[in-house]
């Protein structure tokens, strides 16, 4: 375990807050983090906004950094070449990269593919992010005159332009509300492998662990993927990954829009996709460690303002233990 010093007490500067965020960038970028560490991070940004601010601001300053490093990388074959941990010799002063570590070692932290633990951080190619939101949290942002768009729980988007005017976005992770003007040009969202084209009317793209899907609420919604094209009408969905584009069904309204407002609703879902789903919506983890229960049926409509009850009720109709760890983490058993 990787042990950061702990802050003094009192009011931090902005200062202290700087240090200690580019100091949990640079241990979460070296691939070297156990389960308690995580808890830790967890902990600190999550204490106060000033320090989930001081993390956003150092995570932004290393997306920076990047195109440095990869000068610094073309420039040392072997050291491009490597996927360990690199040798700590050889890297001259002069080239210290980001917040004084040496440049080989950033190296070897942007080739490694960071998992993080029990996602409680984002993954370093969703860093980029133009817009994000926290567990629980909603942003509505406005990106053209004809559109509204309403991220969800845990979703991080980017701008896509053409010839210097909004175009669309990209769902690095998370979900989307599109409310379309009749009067604007057409709107491409895109997720995953495949994009989603609207006109006039509302739609939702969603991706979460490397599916897609997309539902059409008013209007009409085109979606184009490389195994063919799916024309949505009000109260259709498909979905999608990499290689396969499902067919077209049904969804109810009532459904589709419960989450905007503040209702999470399971319809006979496994209990694992309800655990996953419980699981965007507050900060840490429920994880299920029961065995032969995945498949199980749930039923419920709950407040996402009050997803403990969801849980308590889960644990019952099981028959689950519960035990609660620091950093927000659930082990049901």
């Amino acid at each position: 375990m990787t042990v950061l010093p702990a802050p003094p007490a009192g009011p931090e500067s902005d200062e202290m807050l700087r240090k200690q965020a580019r100091a949990w960038v640079r241990l979460l970028m070296s691939g070297q983090v156990s389960q308690w560490d995580a808890l830790a991070f967890n902990r600190w940004r999550c204490s106060s906004d000033r320090h989930g601010e001081a993390f956003a601001q150092a995570r932004r300053e290393w997306q920076l950094m990047r195109p440095a490093i990869g000068q610094v990388l073309a420039g040392d074959a072997a050291l491009g070449g490597r996927r360990g941990r690199p040798r700590a010799a050889a890297t001259p002063a002069g080239r210290r990269a980001f917040f004084g570590v040496a440049a080989g070692a950033v190296a070897g932290a942007v080739a490694v593919v960071v998992q993080p633990p029990f996602g409680l951080w984002p993954a370093m190619d969703q860093w980029g992010a133009d817009f994000d939101t926290g567990p629980g949290e909603q942003r509505h942002v406005a990106v053209a005159d004809h559109v509204d768009i309403v991220l969800n729980t845990r979703t991080r988007v980017r701008r896509q332009a053409a010839g210097g005017q909004p175009a669309g976005m990209e769902v690095l992770e998370g979900e989307i509300a599109v409310d379309l003007d009749a009067a604007g040009a057409p709107f491409l969202v895109r997720a995953g492998a495949g994009t989603s084209v609207g006109r006039a009317g509302s739609f939702q793209v969603k991706l979460t662990e490397g599916r897609s899907c997309v539902t059409c609420l008013a209007g009409t919604v085109r979606v184009e993927h490389p195994a063919g094209v799916r024309v949505l009408a009000a109260r259709q969905q498909v979905s999608y990954d990499g290689r396969q584009l499902a067919d077209i069904a049904p969804v109810t309204r009532e459904d589709a829009l419960a989450w905007r407002q503040g209702m999470l609703v399971f319809r006979r879902d496994r209990l694992a996709d309800v655990i996953a789903e419980i699981n965007r919506y507050r900060a840490g983890r429920v994880v299920l460690l029961a065995g032969g229960l995945d498949d199980s049926a749930v039923s419920g409509r709950f407040s996402i303002k009050a997803l403990d009850a969801a849980l308590l009720q889960i644990q019952h109709s099981f028959a689950l233990t519960a035990r609660a760890l620091p950093g927000g983490i659930v082990l049901l058993s």
